[in-house]
């Protein structure tokens, strides 16, 4: 053992409350900040595509490792009446889809019990995705929201824009935003677990 190495540990042992200093003097995050920035509540809008299963792998590891709850979001669209073919009726559209997304969610709930994580879920219904994102981050007190880049292809990035583009621009929260490939491109989950989410 060196001379300094055995000064250092010397040192440690005479004081053991003091933060060891390796390289010069070290910055220490105060206790108060810290236990602010730790997520309790962590919210991931979910569409059940394979972005989003990548994006429910990274939110459960946040919420397992700062034993936080996980709120998971997925919003129904509602169209204006003019666009919707005369087979489809809206409520009937809606009602289908809910029970979907709820047996979906109910598929999640079952994972992150088996992983210890408590979690969640709410279905909204609305014309404006992005604004029933950011009503629920307000109402239920999101410390993090965690997105994924791409969605669902087809006509929904048509209609809607880049939901996880203008939740960056409006959320007041801190946000983890994962970028994935884009969903028609066929490149698959880098993820293991991919499998056990739905």
């Amino acid at each position: 053992m060196t001379k300094s190495a055995q000064l250092l540990l010397l040192r440690a042992e005479e004081d053991k409350s003091q933060p060891l200093a390796l390289l010069g003097e070290e910055n220490v995050l105060s206790k108060d900040l810290a236990t602010a920035s730790i997520p309790t509540k962590i919210l991931l809008p979910i569409d059940f595509s394979s972005s989003s299963q990548a994006a429910l792998d990274m939110a459960a590891d946040l919420a397992e490792h700062f034993h936080a709850e996980l709120l998971l979001v997925n919003v129904i669209p509602i169209f204006p009446t003019t666009t919707l073919p005369d087979l489809a009726p809206e409520n009937e559209f809606i009602q289908e889809t809910q029970a979907f997304a709820e047996g979906q969610l109910a598929k999640c709930h079952a994972v992150l019990a088996n992983r210890g994580v408590k979690s969640t879920s709410l279905v909204e219904v609305g014309n404006d995705v992005v604004g029933n994102i950011m009503e629920v981050v307000d109402r239920e007190h999101i410390d993090l929201i965690v997105i994924s880049t791409h969605g669902i292809s087809g006509w929904r990035p048509l209609v809607f824009g880049s939901i996880a583009e203008k939740v960056v621009k409006l959320a007041q929260c801190p946000l983890l935003l994962l970028r994935s490939a884009k969903a028609e491109t066929g490149a698959k989950t880098p993820s293991a677990r991919a499998s056990e989410w739905w």
